[in-house]
């Protein structure tokens, strides 16, 4: 299963296998020097099958996440991490960039931001209207994992961490034998939604800075950008 929105749809190239997508991530960590582990996340329509993957992990009882520290633990640590909405943090609207839950009233109102990250709550409102989202409806469950250890063969898309010299070097590869020019978005606050939440809504490769919370709770560094991309323009891009 391959989760994309109609958007994303016309795109029929081959997708490489999760050992495929394991080598070149090895191959990506050793010529770039990333920090941190390349990963991948897999939405699914079936939470029950989210859970039947080798060694995934899942928050314990009472316990909740933001998907930026999902994304850290990952990264970081190497952990394969499964949620579904019930394991995310209430109110953080993560579940809605990521289709597992419609846009909370007060979030879409613009009420929740206002006054915080914008002056007036049209200005709030306009920022959620704008932010690509993933559909709620379809999808129950979101695993990640580090893409070294394939348990999501494939994975919806592809992401890392680096530094603007590394980001640059990846660009180069994706252009070399079939160049294209990319366009990416920047909605500011709540910068998922340029990462994760554009690349699974349209299987589009998405560069994103990123926010606040990113680094609040995800721990992401100052120097450190986000690449989000479908699993063949990953290894094209290695």
């Amino acid at each position: 299963m391959i989760a994309i929105d109609d958007a994303g749809s016309n795109q029929a190239n081959k997708m490489p296998s999760g050992e495929e997508i394991k080598a070149a991530a090895e191959g990506l960590v050793d010529l770039i020097k990333l920090r941190t582990y390349p990963f991948g996340m897999k939405l699914f329509e079936d939470s029950e099958e989210m859970l039947s993957i080798k060694g995934l992990r899942t928050p314990s009882d009472g316990k909740f996440f933001t998907t930026c520290q999902l994304v850290t633990q990952v990264r970081t640590a190497g952990f394969t991490l499964g949620i579904v909405q019930d394991n995310l943090r209430p109110g953080s609207s993560c579940g809605a960039n990521i289709g597992l839950e419609a846009i909370p009233d007060d979030v879409g109102s613009g009420e929740k931001m206002n006054g915080v990250w914008f002056g007036n709550q049209e200005a709030a409102a306009e920022h959620q209207r704008q932010m690509p989202r993933v559909k709620s409806g379809r999808y129950s469950g979101l695993a990640a994992s580090p893409l070294r250890s394939a348990r999501l063969d494939p994975p919806d898309i592809c992401l890392f961490y680096a530094s603007p010299g590394q980001m640059i070097l990846f660009i180069n590869g994706l252009q070399y034998h079939n160049y294209k020019r990319y366009d990416f978005t920047m909605t500011g606050e709540s910068a998922c939604a340029d990462s994760w939440g554009r690349a699974l809504s349209t299987r589009k490769t998405s560069l994103a800075l990123p926010c606040y919370a990113e680094r609040r709770y995800g721990g992401v560094a100052d120097d450190e950008l986000l690449m989000a991309c479908p699993p063949d323009e990953f290894v094209t891009g290695v």
